[in-house]
């Protein structure tokens, strides 16, 4: 696949780089070419509306780039010069400008892997023998740059010497196995920065990274360090780098606004120098207060930021900068040698492969340069160009006099560069197993004097930290030492809640119920054991209090009156029904099957007594099987009453055949069948799980509700929905009977009675399963009741009204034939007017 995209990139290049902005003096023909990757130029024109491979243009040059390439020709320079480490071999270069954008950076990556001679890459399926039209290249400086180019170079094993990018990613040797730098990565910059904020005790702070590779490595290994160290973060984010992006201004002025609400006295940046600029300058007009800015040198040591004005007012500015050395020379070479020579070497370049022209570099003169050479950062570069020729010299073979002019290639150099080391003006380097150097950090301080800004160093780190306070002066209220912590004394029965990312910043914040603060300081409240419990902001947990329904509440007074007087109702009622057992209306009612139903029903609502007071899991048990035998008593005689009615009214040629059975004596015989199959069912539903006592902490804040919570719901349904079963018999074999005006309908009594326990369940069956109080017994107890009161108001009442306030009607004449249908049945169904009402 490698090799395919390479075909097609080799056609494509040359159309891409036709015209590229490039410096004239940055080219010089030799014996091996060593390529550079230069930032000659930034602000880039019209990259996001780019619809077509043109070419790539800068709008300004950037100095520092520049100086940069020169490092570069100084230091190739003297190894020609030199007369022992390359003698006899003359190193070329050819320099082409990145823009700061992958994009530009390509397209001269692309002609570094050209074929020495050639314009197009080889598509070979072995790269052992392929000779590219460079050795080694210098270069870029950004990490998001290398990111792209090295995984092109280390196809190829072309070493690549960075002499900026410090991403831990390029750390990976895996990925990139061809790629070195000479600058440390940011996992030292950050520890650094680390050991700075405990030094001055500051652990409330902000960052801030550009939106870039450089900016999110480095924050988000700040942020995975910092929170090892307790140091809280108080507010964390990105800024554009695409300034020309319209929401980019946005952005800015929202960061200041977040950073300004957190009230942090720390800002750590990590930034490129533009969006730091206009970070800063966002900073200076919206009147952020004066802070302490922690930098690095991506921005520190820029112009254009030094020249912001009023940038003095930001606050103090400290940071770290690579600590490097002077390259002794470089100034006078700059001033003596500024473009000389760039004519006529550009001229023996092959000038068929690109255009080197740079229209910005034109305008560039020398004073333009010196004035950035003081404190522009040239050993990187310098010493990334001797790591390749102490490479060079050792693959060759080179001795003090000589070097045989021998065909290298490109990967041979790696196990040189990998494994020794070289000097450079008498400091020793080597490359470390991540493909890295690290020199140390110099921490430096925006020094202010007269309105002159001077880069003062102030303390330093290699393995450890120093710093030197009393050269430091902070810009700040007082000029005293500036702090950032968050710590509160919490009262008891409150908590630490992490403000930022991190332990050490907090809020004091109440304990929330149930839970209590348990010992000084705590970061967190212990919850209370499942049978405690505690109100908010408490040092203590306290013992549930059990909740059920006492005996004394004025809701359970209630229900026992209520209970009383139901019961009371239906002893009367049994009793009158006694006294006038013999008369025609008990009689037409079910004579004494009328006095068992009604003792049934005196023992379902005397059952409510088991839902009151502490339940435990035989009461649980017992609830359900009583009220299920006492409902099935009284439903047993009416089932029989009903079969009757039946019988009489719509199987009359079969009624004195089976009148027999449902009549007299043997209709204790169905009764007591109809209890031993509810018995039956209630062993079953002993015997498969029958309610059980079950403690609830979680209905309510301070009790625990005992409640009876059903085991088996297949064991319930069959012993509640027999007597449903008798139930629906009974009104499927009711509802529809009529009577003449003049006689009594003895079923309508049972098909009232019927619907008013339909209508009690359906109440019951919704409210019961939405409660989770004491309620719950209340709703027991109150369908109990509801269907006794039912029961006796539908069919037991009425026929007391006759009893004691219409005795004329308690006659045979009334009550018989109180069964028959209407008059339009056939007269030949309807049983003889002389007989005898049925019993």
């Amino acid at each position: 696949m490698v090799p395919d995209l390479l075909l097609c990139l080799s056609f494509g290049y040359a159309a891409a780089l036709k015209t590229t902005c490039l410096s004239a003096q940055f080219r010089r023909p030799g014996d091996y070419i060593i390529g550079g990757l230069f930032p000659f130029g930034m602000d880039t024109v019209n990259l996001t509306a780019r619809s077509e491979p043109t070419l790539v243009v800068c709008e300004r040059v950037f100095v520092d780039g520049l100086i940069w390439a020169l490092g570069m020709k100084f230091a190739i320079d003297q190894i020609n010069n030199s007369t022992s480490l390359l003698p006899g071999v003359k190193l070329g270069y050819d320099m082409y400008d990145t823009c700061f954008e992958p994009v530009a950076a390509l397209q001269p990556s692309l002609l570094f892997l050209t074929q020495n001679g050639t314009r197009g890459i080889g598509v070979l399926c072995n790269y052992t023998d392929y000779q590219p039209r460079v050795t080694a290249v210098i270069g870029p400086h950004k990490s998001d740059l290398c990111l792209v180019t090295a995984k092109l170079f280390s196809f190829f094993l072309i070493p690549q010497v960075s002499y900026g990018a410090s991403s831990e990613k390029l750390s990976n040797t895996e990925l990139y196995p061809s790629f070195y730098r000479t600058v440390p990565s940011d996992k030292n910059l950050v520890e650094a920065v680390v050991l700075l904020l405990k030094k001055f005790k500051w652990n409330w702070i902000a960052t801030i990274g550009s939106d870039d590779e450089y900016g999110r490595g480095a924050q988000g290994l700040f942020l995975s360090i910092a929170g090892n160290h307790s140091i809280c973060i108080a507010f964390e984010g990105l800024i554009p780098t695409d300034l020309a992006d319209p929401e980019a201004q946005n952005q800015l002025e929202d960061t200041i606004r977040l950073i300004n609400m957190t009230n942090v006295n720390i800002i750590v940046l990590f930034a490129s120098s533009q969006p730091a600029q206009a970070l800063l300058e966002h900073s200076i007009r919206m009147g952020l207060s004066k802070k302490v800015w922690i930098g690095t040198e991506a921005w520190m040591l820029s112009d254009l930021i030094a020249s912001i004005p009023n940038i003095q007012t930001i606050g103090t500015v400290l940071g770290f900068i690579m600590k490097t050395g002077r390259v002794p020379g470089f100034q006078k070479y700059v001033q003596d040698r500024f473009c000389q020579e760039s004519r006529e070497f550009n001229h023996l370049m092959n000038s068929v492969m690109l255009d080197t022209h740079c229209k910005q570099c034109d305008h560039i003169s020398l004073h333009d340069v010196s004035s950035m050479l003081s404190h522009s950062q040239i050993q990187p570069v310098y010493v990334a160009v001797y790591s390749v020729a102490y490479a060079l010299h050792r693959a060759l073979g080179c001795t003090h006099q000589a070097c045989p002019k021998a065909s290298i290639r490109s990967w041979q150099l790696l196990h040189f560069m990998n494994t020794l080391p070289f000097k450079v003006n008498g400091q020793s380097f080597r490359f470390d197993q991540s493909h890295g150097t690290n020199t140390g950090y110099k921490l430096i301080f925006w020094s202010w004097k007269n309105g002159t800004l001077t880069y003062l160093p102030v303390g330093d780190y290699e393995e450890s930290l120093y710093i030197n306070k009393s050269q430091i002066q902070f810009h700040t209220a007082y000029q005293k030492e500036p702090t950032s912590e968050c710590f509160r004394h919490c009262k008891p029965g409150q908590f630490r809640q992490i403000k930022g990312f991190h332990l050490c910043c907090y809020d004091c914040t109440d304990c929330p119920e149930n839970t209590f603060w348990s010992t000084k300081d705590s970061s967190t409240c212990t919850p209370c054991q499942e049978h405690q419990w505690s109100p908010v902001q408490s040092t203590q947990c306290y013992v549930r209090s059990e909740r059920y329904l006492f005996w004394n509440e004025p809701l359970t007074i209630a229900l026992l009156v209520l209970m009383s007087i139901t019961i009371s109702l239906t002893c009367l009622t049994a009793v009158l029904f006694l006294k006038n057992l013999e008369t025609p209306l008990v009689q037409a009612s079910g004579g004494k099957l009328n006095l068992f139903a009604l003792f049934t029903l005196m023992l379902m609502c005397l059952s409510c007594c088991l839902y009151i007071g502490k339940p435990s899991n035989n009461l649980c048990m017992i609830q359900q099987i009583a009220y299920a035998l006492c409902l099935n008593g009284c439903f047993s005689t009416f089932f029989i009453k009903s079969l009757e009615i039946t019988l009489v009214t719509e199987f009359p040629h079969c009624a004195a055949t089976f009148l027999y059975w449902v009549t007299q004596r043997r209709a204790w015989l169905l009764v007591a069948l109809c209890l031993l199959t509810e018995c039956l069912f209630c062993f079953c539903y002993v015997h498969l799980g029958p309610d059980y006592l079950v403690p609830d902490y979680k209905s309510l804040p301070t009790e625990v509700l005992l409640v009876c919570n059903t085991k088996s719901w297949f064991a319930f349904g069959l012993m509640h929905g027999y007597n449903g079963c008798l139930a629906f018999v009974c009104f499927l074999c009711t509802f529809m009977v009529q009577t003449p005006g003049k006689k009594y309908n003895i079923a309508r009594g049972i098909t009232f009675a019927i619907l008013t326990y339909f209508i009690t369940w359906i109440f019951f069956i919704a409210v019961f399963a939405t409660l989770k109080t004491v309620l719950r017994s209340v709703t027991q107890i109150g369908t109990i009741l509801t269907t006794s009161l039912g029961i006796l108001v539908t069919y037991y009442i009425p026929k007391c009204y006759i009893i004691l306030l219409k005795p004329d009607l308690n006659t045979v004449d009334y009550f018989q034939n109180s069964i028959k249908e209407e008059p339009e049945e056939d007269s030949n169904n309807k049983p003889d007017p002389s007989s005898p009402a049925p019993q």
